[in-house]
């Protein structure tokens, strides 16, 4: 009879420790899915202490967090009145230290926390891939109805839990943080870097169109070589903008002296050495003595385009020129000082010419101190509108006429053609699209410009006179040789066409 009188009140027992354990799932679930929808510590470690509280019942919690170096961070705490403890106060007592000794939940009976006095405590580490970012203690366990003073075994199972979804929640709300913080800095980073660029995109009146990332890469390096010594040897298909990098990099050098160019294969071998070196008077009947560009250049830079078409025996005066730093003008025998930087340019791989035996080795690795490729159109596409509407609106500027206006399918033309002559040609394809338009650039003008079919490979740069002759052909064969109809299309006078021999 006792055993039956007994066996309600182990039945409500039961039914009590379960309900609590169904709870205590519950508010597990509902805390992993609340620690990592927070935004700050802060809110992290209040929604903690609140949902802790609800299970455990104390009279009295605290939590703080502290950064990889020691420093506090944050800290809330519960029943602790109104002067709630800094998060470096809580940090400051022995609980701290036996928790990192202890690396686990740690008991005490009787003590003191920040100030607050209690009868028991059960505090345990807010870890994370074995670094501990902090900790969370409850004291003094409040008695309801007729439950145990104390904490309870389950009491801590349960703060053990809830430290460790706590501290991979903290872990991953720091990671956030340092991301946003990165993201942040790479944003200002990135605005200031284009800022800088929008600086430098501009050489003598001229704008470097440089929106491709490779574009933007070889400006930013060729700014960090400007103030430098070394040389720098431009490569590239022509037309992809080699003399404007070398005007860019004198710019930018900051040198006093002038820049001076010259087109190696422009000139014929007998006056080119001349021409870099200067000459004595009275070398010939009649010649005075001129200087040469390395002198011209004293102080500044010399650009030295299509290097690879100098003669060998120039490519041993110009090496001894590099090396030596001084020059001896044609017919001289004084050797002359000079302080010149030089750029290289070039069009033809020049590794083939020194395996060739067409290019002093020793002259390639000399003019080779930092060697910079210039991409060709077709391989920095994103480019093209910037550079169609920077050539549209310099040359309407420059001839004092309206903007023309360029339409889809012209746009489309433009973005799909190869351009064996880069930037080169489609400046020039531009220029005449504008000159010829009658407000309105269309894909049968710019097909006409480009020979008469997108991707025809014209072997040469497209220049001005070409593009317009071959438009002017193309009406003329339109109107069935009438060149008076012609004319009349053009918006030219008949005569204008008859002398010009379309």
């Amino acid at each position: 009879m006792a055993d039956r009188r007994s066996s309600p009140s182990r039945k409500a027992s039961t039914d009590f420790a379960g309900r609590r354990q169904r709870l205590q799932l519950e508010t597990l679930y509902d805390l992993v899915v609340a620690l990592h929808s927070h935004e700050s510590e802060q809110g992290l470690l209040d929604d903690l202490l609140q949902r802790l509280c609800t299970i455990v019942d104390p009279a009295a919690a605290a939590a703080v967090t502290r950064d990889r170096f020691g420093v506090a961070r944050s800290a809330s705490t519960v029943g602790f009145g109104s002067d709630s403890p800094a998060a470096e106060l809580l940090l400051a007592g022995p609980l701290w230290d036996d928790l990192l000794a202890r690396d686990d939940v740690l008991a005490r009976s009787g003590g003191s926390l920040a100030g607050r006095e209690f009868q028991s405590l059960l505090a345990a580490p807010l870890k994370s891939r074995d670094a501990v970012l902090g900790f969370v203690a409850v004291l003094d366990k409040e008695v309801r109805g007729k439950g145990e003073p104390g904490f309870s075994d389950g009491d801590r199972r349960f703060l053990r839990s809830v430290a460790a979804l706590a501290g991979v929640a903290l872990d991953g709300l720091r990671q956030v943080e340092r991301l946003v913080v990165s993201r942040e800095r790479l944003a200002e980073e990135n605005k200031l870097l284009k800022e800088r660029l929008d600086d430098l995109a501009e050489v003598g009146g001229r704008r470097i169109v440089a929106h491709a990332p490779t574009m933007r890469r070889i400006l930013e390096m060729l700014d960090r070589v400007a103030p430098r010594s070394v040389s720098v040897l431009l490569r590239g298909e022509s037309g992809t903008g080699k003399e404007l990098m070398a005007a860019f990099l004198h710019q930018r050098s900051e040198r006093t002296g002038p820049l001076v160019a010259v087109n190696c294969a422009a000139l014929p071998e007998s006056l080119l050495e001349s021409e870099l070196f200067g000459i004595e008077g009275g070398v010939a009947t009649g010649v005075r003595a001129r200087i040469g560009r390395f002198e011209l250049a004293e102080g500044g830079t010399l650009f030295l385009d299509e290097v690879a078409d100098l003669d060998v025996a120039l490519q041993v005066k110009l090496l001894r020129a590099l090396q030596e730093r001084e020059i001896v003008r044609v017919g001289g025998q004084r050797p002359i000082a000079v302080d010149t930087r030089v750029i290289a340019a070039t069009h033809q791989p020049l590794e083939r010419l020194v395996e060739e035996g067409r290019f002093r080795e020793d002259l390639y690795y000399r003019l080779k101190g930092i060697s910079v490729e210039l991409p060709p159109l077709r391989e920095r596409r994103r480019d093209i509108p910037h550079l169609i509407r920077h050539f549209a609106e310099t040359f309407c500027a420059r001839e004092s006429i309206e903007l023309a206006h360029f339409d889809r399918t012209a746009l489309n033309l433009l973005l799909a053609h190869d351009y064996p002559g880069n930037v080169r040609e489609l400046q020039n394809i531009v220029e005449g699209a504008v000159s010829l338009a009658d407000g309105v650039v269309d894909a049968a003008l710019i097909q006409s410009l480009m020979g008469g079919a997108v991707g025809l490979q014209s072997p040469e740069p497209l220049d001005l006179e070409t593009v317009k002759r071959r438009h002017v052909r193309r009406v003329i064969g339109m109107t069935g040789g009438n060149k008076s109809a012609a004319a009349r299309l053009l918006g030219v006078n008949r005569r204008t066409l008859t002398r010009g021999r379309y």
